[in-house]
């Protein structure tokens, strides 16, 4: 610059760089500073990430802060960021994947938090054969079998993996030639890791008896990613034959449902493809491989038998023919009555009302037309069903009760939890079925509507 002065920081372009302290980030974040040193609109930032998990752990954030200082000090334009993790150590989900979790959703944050949208790793193509291998052996489907993709945008971020194609031998040349210091992690020899026991158990004999496995396997992996882009659009095309409106969910946020007696009627692979990309949308996670099989074979014969369902543990439900789905938990007993109490709320303004003993939240929004009078906020009472309750669906059409009038409008179970939503002992409104005609507002007056919002800790 022609002041002389330093670049600001702030029009400078961020490179962050995932480093753990080892032989194949230390490489990369040595060569991507070595790049940016004559590149003034440049800077690396290296992200570091303390899960915790090992004894070591403190004397690796000390390694990373002592080499990225000294490479300050002889002109390379890096820096370090630091992000303490808890992994949750309880059952579920391997260590592995919880520490993985953690750390992308770690590394995540600091990218955003260091001004920028480009992350790069180090994976290399022994990872990506490692990788293919084990999502093999656990019969993962054509997204596993893709393994890890090598430019992705991802929570407004660009994933980059510039090594997947180069062999680890060249990474460790790299490192020789410029004398890099690394970490090593002493946990990869813990043959308790799934990754780890194909590295030391079975990768020296596969090399062996095959010795271009590492070529082939991470070529596998790359072609069946080249199918995914086809795969999404295909699922697209399946969803647009199968989807139908939620008619039983009142809400704005509702979820589109699957016609489950057309899909029966589809070839099973269809079948199973489509409950993947539907689940994927509407839950926005995958439905576990047992669960595709099992929907897949069971629900055609309980469509021909009129079946109706409920699997908790997925949140998934069959109703009328349809298949839905909702993450609000029952509140109810197994006897069908309700554990919960009168709540009385008010007075009551446009937005969201935490209800912590209901394990969710009442929505009250403005609405044009069918609402309830603004008078009415004043003092809101939630209570549960009970029996006996009488419900006016429109102008002109006689009360009758809440289980005819779930059954009538093709209501499902889940869609009926939550509260009833009471003003002086009158009933307004109820989850599934909407307000009630008898106290509906005059046009004209400022009207409002409610939604019930189960807690996000309640869902399966």
């Amino acid at each position: 610059m022609a002041s002389g002065l330093s670049p600001d920081p702030v029009s400078q372009r961020v490179i962050a760089v995932a480093y753990s302290g080892g032989r194949d980030s230390t490489a990369l974040l040595h060569a991507c500073a070595v790049a940016a040193r004559n590149e003034s609109a440049l800077r690396v930032v290296a992200l570091h990430v303390h899960h915790g998990l090992s004894a070591q752990a403190d004397a690796w954030q000390a390694h990373a802060q002592t080499t990225c200082d000294e490479w300050a000090r002889a002109g390379l334009p890096v820096s370090l960021m630091v992000r303490r993790v808890s992994v949750d150590l309880s059952g579920g989900a391997s260590v592995e994947a919880r520490a993985r979790v953690a750390r992308y959703a770690a590394l995540s944050d600091m990218v955003l938090t260091a001004g920028g949208d480009l992350l790069l790793l180090a994976h290399h193509r022994r990872d990506q054969a490692e990788t293919f291998l084990l999502q093999a052996l656990r019969g993962a489907g054509v997204a596993g079998l893709a393994s890890m993709p090598k430019d992705e945008w991802r929570g407004g971020i660009r994933w980059v993996r510039p090594w997947l194609d180069h062999p680890r031998e060249a990474i460790e040349a790299y490192v020789a030639a410029h004398r890099l210091a690394y970490v090593e992690d002493d946990s990869n020899s813990d043959v308790q890791f799934a990754r780890n026991r194909l590295r030391v158990n079975v990768w020296p004999a596969l090399l062996e008896a095959f010795p271009d496995a590492e070529r082939a396997l991470a070529s596998s992996g790359s072609k069946v990613a080249d199918a995914l882009p086809a795969m999404a659009s295909w699922h697209q095309q399946l969803l647009l034959r199968a989807l139908v409106p939620n008619d039983g969910d009142h809400t704005p946020t509702a979820k589109p449902v699957l016609d489950a007696a057309q899909w029966a009627g589809w070839p099973v692979g269809e079948r199973r493809e489509a409950l993947r990309a539907w689940y994927q949308q509407i839950a926005g996670r995958s439905l576990a491989a047992r669960w595709v099989y099992r929907l897949a074979d069971e629900v055609p014969g309980m469509i021909e038998r009129l079946s109706a369902s409920n699997w908790e543990e997925i949140g998934v439900s069959l109703y009328r023919g349809r298949l839905s789905y909702s993450s609000q938990r029952p509140l109810l007993r197994a006897d069908g009555a309700s554990t919960l109490p009168v709540v009385k709320l008010g007075p009551l303004a446009e937005g969201e009302h935490r209800v912590a003993s209901w394990f969710g939240c009442l929505r009250v929004r403005r609405v044009a037309m069918g609402g309830v009078p603004a008078q009415s906020l004043k003092e809101v009472v939630l209570r549960p069903r009970v029996g006996g309750e009488q419900f006016q669906l429109a102008p002109g059409r006689p009360p009758r009760s809440l289980k005819k009038q779930f059954q009538s409008e093709g209501v499902p179970s889940w869609l009926r939890q939550g509260p009833l939503v009471y003003a002086e002992d009158r009933l307004m409104w109820v989850p599934g079925l909407g307000v009630d005609a008898r106290a509906v507002a005059s046009d004209g007056v400022p009207q409002y509507a409610f939604d019930w919002l189960p807690d996000s800790s309640s869902a399966t």
